[in-house]
């Protein structure tokens, strides 16, 4: 059988990220690599040849001689703490209901920029605007864009231009 050979970089780039998509993906992922290495391979030449760091096929060795099958299986991450507590969020969840000038902010619709403000004046947590989309979308909240005053234009006048 003819040798793959695949020139364009975006392509294999593409595979890898297929590769970690899903949870049971990277599972087989790093069985191979585990696979390999158990046959002889290093470590850096089985991360050379599976797109990945070194230390990371270290660690997957390390974990399957400690814990076998389920070593390698992906765990839960922690991740970064709430900046907000949920008492807090429930709190958001019941302002934004409200328009923004009841609490002194000057504008009609809430935005990520708004939501920001209010958030670092009320509770003093800096949160970046792009997070307070996020917090909208996790509310089940969507954007609204003010309609131009032309939607609420009166209608004879309008039929008289339109004749014109």
């Amino acid at each position: 059988m003819k040798p793959l050979t695949i020139s364009d970089p975006d392509i294999i780039l593409g595979l890898q990220d297929e590769i970690r998509r899903s949870e049971e993906s990277r599972y087989d992922h790093r069985l191979h690599g585990v696979l390999l290495v158990a046959q002889g391979m290093t470590c850096p030449e089985v991360a050379t040849l599976l797109g990945d760091a070194p230390r990371s096929v270290q660690y997957w060795v390390k974990r399957f001689e400690q814990d076998g099958l389920a070593g390698l299986v992906e765990k839960e991450r922690s991740g970064r703490p709430a900046s907000l507590t949920p008492e807090q969020v429930d709190e958001i969840n019941q302002v934004l209901r409200q328009v923004p000038r009841a609490f002194d902010l000057g504008v009609n619709l809430w935005d990520g920029k708004t939501l920001s403000a209010f958030v670092k004046k009320r509770y003093r947590v800096p949160l970046g605007v792009r997070q307070c989309q996020r917090l909208f979308r996790q509310l089940g909240f969507r954007l609204r864009k003010p309609r131009p005053a032309i939607a609420h234009a009166d209608l004879q006048l309008q039929r008289r231009h339109k004749k014109n």
